[in-house]
């Protein structure tokens, strides 16, 4: 299969380059050197979509990229470059698509739960209502994009991704020094959800949606046992052989974070209803299994 993939050097593009090795990869990135270093020279490398004037010669398109939204505090200048970094290469791909006399047959275009907003304690799946903030517009946005491509010869797959569980990156990379030091505990009363998914498990749906033609639309990219913050603090603690009962106060976080700490006190509790509904298994439901694989 011939798959064109962006956001390959990235926590979760690495681990999925490595998964799809056997076949014809062409990887775009700003810093082709720097790619090649992390992915091996076996790969094509392109440096921007302009490029291609179409997509003809590829199977598949696996759309990954974006600037990291906990990566700066939210000023108005990094909230558009989370917005653009998304928005723009996934409209151009989706251009790209229809300019196509053969276009892909599949095109998977990440998003990410906060599509849904802060959510309360009530479970959400792919139906479920949305809470009108940042966060859900540049999911809402992006996905819209992403749809635009769909047609008789294209399906568009969209996994709204949660927190990553995962080696050597992704949320645990900040969580991990605290915590392993003693200091680490819950954030506030704790009983915000945190919808996790471990890495492997990740990987394993976006290739399962690259080979499952039945699979179109929306699916939730989390494990079918979200956690309070709360559980998930004590499970992180054990996984360490470290306490867990530091409480980080809401008010420090958002003086030290503004806007963008509502991502840590606010939560949702999500299920993967599609996924599950169309034979897709999980290899990690819990969330003490999850993160001792991992740490």
């Amino acid at each position: 299969m011939n798959i064109l993939i962006t956001g390959a050097t990235g926590f979760v593009g690495k681990h999925l380059v490595a998964k799809l090795s056997l076949h014809r990869l062409t990887i775009l990135s700003r810093n082709i050197d720097n790619a090649v270093k992390s992915l091996g020279k076996q790969h094509v490398y392109i440096e921007d979509l302009t490029q291609l004037s179409n997509l003809n010669e590829f199977d598949a398109v696996i759309n990954l990229a974006g600037e990291p939204i906990v990566a700066k505090r939210w000023s108005k200048k990094q909230k558009q470059s989370i917005c653009d970094s998304r928005w723009n290469i996934t409209q151009q791909l989706s251009q790209l698509i229809k300019s196509s006399q053969t276009p892909p047959t599949t095109f998977i275009s990440a998003s990410a739960i906060g599509f849904y907003g802060r959510q309360g304690n009530e479970p959400v799946d792919e139906n479920s209502p949305f809470h009108d903030e940042f966060s859900h517009d540049i999911c809402h946005k992006w996905e819209q994009l992403a749809l635009d491509a769909q047609s008789a010869s294209t399906r568009v797959c969209i996994p709204r991704i949660g927190i990553v569980l995962g080696k050597n990156g992704g949320a645990l990379a900040k969580m991990l020094p605290p915590f392993k030091l003693g200091l680490g505990g819950p954030i506030g009363k704790g009983k915000q959800g945190m919808s996790w998914v471990h890495q492997d498990d990740l990987i394993a749906l976006i290739i399962w949606m690259l080979n499952t033609p039945s699979a179109q639309g929306i699916y939730n990219a989390t494990a079918p046992n979200p956690v309070s913050n709360a559980v998930f603090s004590q499970a992180l603690g054990k996984a360490l052989n470290r306490p867990a009962r530091i409480i980080t106060p809401p008010l420090a976080l958002r003086l030290a974070m503004g806007e963008m700490s509502e991502l840590l006190t606010e939560g949702q509790f999500v299920l993967p209803t599609r996924a599950l509904e169309q034979g897709f298994t999980f290899q990690f439901t819990n969330v003490d299994e999850a993160l001792k694989s991992v740490v």
